[in-house]
């Protein structure tokens, strides 16, 4: 952080040891004694911690422990590792077919969401990997540097300002809110094939969970050292859905609006991301 940032804490570090010393000068004389008839009574206050995001909280945690402590030690997990066994080629070339089926979605939604640019790039990943790429088990495109630009029907509504909806925890399926997976459903719509073919869908979902899974491995230590495992796959869930909307960049919460200095002390090329670490996955 610049000197901006700095100033605000060493503002807030003299502003708070004034007030201590005041504090401090009009402490009462301990030997006055106040009648006990004058003594007001103590009224204990009451904190909401509940949040407001979560309005279902009541039936998404004993839904995350059932995932955590039944769902995934016995039946996901054990899956996911036995599909980790399986050739990279492989398990590479399957995952790169489920994302080809996506493109003709982020194809509707770029051009929802008035980016034809990104909707042209899809529609040029879509035609080369489906053809060049044999149906999508080699990703071409990204080898040429088309990189994809994803987009899902969740987002657009949320683009145009329609509210998330609560938060969700699916029985071993995850986090998510109304917008999310209810935009998931109707991009599965636009892929016709799937429409009619409720095989292809079970095997898309079941490779990308899989897949999915195993990545999420590596991050299980910071889980299980979490407070409240919980709030925090919520707040990654949260993050990883602003991200999403955003494309990579999720506005400020506004908590530093009213400093006029933070500003001035900005650093436009300081970044929050951490660096990427190496994992057992198939990229």
């Amino acid at each position: 952080m610049k000197d901006g940032f700095l100033y605000v804490v060493k503002l807030s570090l003299v502003a708070g040891t004034i007030l201590f010393l005041v504090g401090c000068s009009q402490t009462p004389d301990s030997s006055a004694t106040t009648p006990a008839n004058e003594t007001a009574p103590v009224q204990e206050e009451e904190f909401d911690f509940s949040d407001p995001r979560d309005p279902l909280e009541d039936f998404n945690r004993p839904s995350w422990q059932l995932t955590r402590d039944v769902l995934d030690p016995y039946i996901i997990w054990p899956a996911a590792s036995a599909y980790g066994v399986a050739p990279k080629p492989l398990r590479r070339g399957l995952y790169n077919m489920t994302e080809n089926i996506t493109e003709p979605a982020s194809i509707v939604n770029n051009l929802l969401q008035r980016k034809p640019k990104a909707a042209a790039i899809s529609a040029g990943r879509f035609v080369m990997n489906s053809t060049f790429g044999v149906f999508g088990i080699f990703d071409v495109a990204t080898k040429m540097g088309v990189m994809q630009e994803k987009e899902s029907f969740g987002e657009t509504l949320a683009v145009y300002g329609v509210p998330d909806g609560p938060y969700i925890m699916l029985p071993g399926i995850g986090p998510t809110v109304i917008i999310d997976r209810g935009g998931d459903t109707v991009d599965d719509l636009i892929w016709v094939a799937r429409i009619f073919s409720l095989p292809m869908s079970i095997a898309q979902l079941t490779i990308r969970g899989l897949e999915h899974r195993l990545e999420l491995r590596e991050l299980e230590p910071m889980l299980e050292n979490s407070i409240d495992e919980y709030a925090f796959v919520r707040e990654a869930y949260f993050s990883y859905w602003l991200d999403k909307v955003y494309d990579g960049n999720p506005p400020l919460d506004g908590r530093y609006d009213d400093l006029d200095d933070w500003e001035n002390g900005w650093d436009d090329d300081w970044s929050a991301e951490p660096e990427p670490s190496e994992s057992e996955s198939i990229e």
